[in-house]
């Protein structure tokens, strides 16, 4: 056996060596701190800890999660799952004081809830954004209630945007935002922000194990749900029966379509005996608009399908291969969680 050949010396990195670079990394870390910092200025007021209880057979059981006013007279928007079955809702707000919460009324298809608290002075409230305009990469603020560790900031980017999870009812949530920024249970109903302190999504779900892939509902679909819940307490929805995601429409399509709009809805799953197997969707198809109005993304799909299009023909337009088909299609009602 040979001798062992010398070990080469390790080469470190001196400081001399690095003498006379410009450090640019300062400013860019001072501004992105700045960000994070004034939007947690805006809106951690807002922020509440929910507390649900019910009654069980051996005691009174619960559970814990976030919130946020966004009305100046006490609503609050939170997760379905929060809050689901409680008999009684106690919010605590930042500035510690404890209240009962009336449940205005919940959408677990969208894991979403609104609460009402007794308000007697204006209350901070957080700004609802615009989560159409979202571009991964961009800053996420979330603030919430981690373990009973009250009004906690973590940061990150939005890593993905369409994503679809599984809501408590088995219906899909569709655009849902995924986030780094580091959530826990007890984040469950607290906003997700951008750096101009608007709430672009409500957090929702994590991977468990997993490195930060959490989740969060869009806001654009909950400014929807809210005013459902406002008008009726509930959320009647039309049903074709399909899943969907939103698709880039090529500009040469849209040409030959005569439209103006950037995308549609791609169908990639058609349930067996549902009204859009039985008005002849298929997979592949491409959803360009419902009853002469766009359909751009899978939630313009979801706004059209309102409670006015129950037992109702609709005249949807298609892109099929390369031809354009209308299909008449009788959505029906959903069903809600019971």
């Amino acid at each position: 056996m040979g001798a062992r050949p010398p070990t080469p010396p390790l080469q470190f990195i001196s400081a001399p060596a690095l003498s006379g670079a410009p450090i640019a990394d300062g400013p860019l870390l001072d501004a992105y701190s700045e960000a994070v910092a004034s939007t947690v200025e805006q809106v951690q007021e807002a922020v509440v800890f929910i507390a649900a209880h019910s009654a069980r057979a051996r005691g009174v059981q619960g559970g814990t999660g976030s919130g946020f006013l966004f009305t100046p007279d006490g609503y609050v928007l939170t997760n379905s799952h929060v809050v689901h079955g409680a008999e009684s809702v106690m919010v605590t707000l930042a500035d510690g004081v404890q209240t009962r919460a009336d449940l205005v009324g919940e959408d677990p298809d969208t894991d979403l809830a609104v609460l009402r608290v007794g308000a007697s002075r204006v209350l901070p409230h957080a700004q609802l954004g615009d989560s159409s305009t979202l571009r991964v990469g961009q800053i996420a603020i979330a603030i919430g209630n981690p373990f009973g560790y009250t009004h906690t900031v973590t940061a990150g980017v939005v890593s993905a945007l369409g994503r679809t999870l599984r809501s408590m009812g088995g219906r899909l949530i569709h655009n849902v935002i995924q986030t780094d920024a580091a959530m826990n249970p007890g984040n469950s109903g607290g906003p997700l922000l951008d750096s101009r302190a608007r709430v672009i999504g409500v957090n929702t779900a994590i991977i468990p194990g997993a490195q930060s892939i959490c989740f969060a509902t869009a806001i654009d679909s909950a400014k929807w749900v809210v005013t459902q819940l406002f008008a009726h307490g509930r959320v009647r929805r039309a049903y074709l029966g399909l899943v969907g995601s939103t698709v880039a429409l090529p500009r040469r399509v849209a040409r030959f379509l005569e439209v103006e709009q950037r995308s549609a809805v791609r169908v990639v799953e058609v349930q067996p005996g549902s009204p859009a197997q039985q008005g002849s969707l298929a997979v592949g198809d491409t959803i360009v608009g419902i009853d002469g109005v766009a359909v751009t993304t899978v939630d313009d799909l979801q706004r059209l399908l309102d409670d006015s299009r129950i037992g109702k023909t609709c005249v949807a337009r298609v892109l099929r291969g390369a031809k354009v088909v209308y299909l008449h299609i009788v959505p029906q009602e959903s069903r809600a969680l019971p």
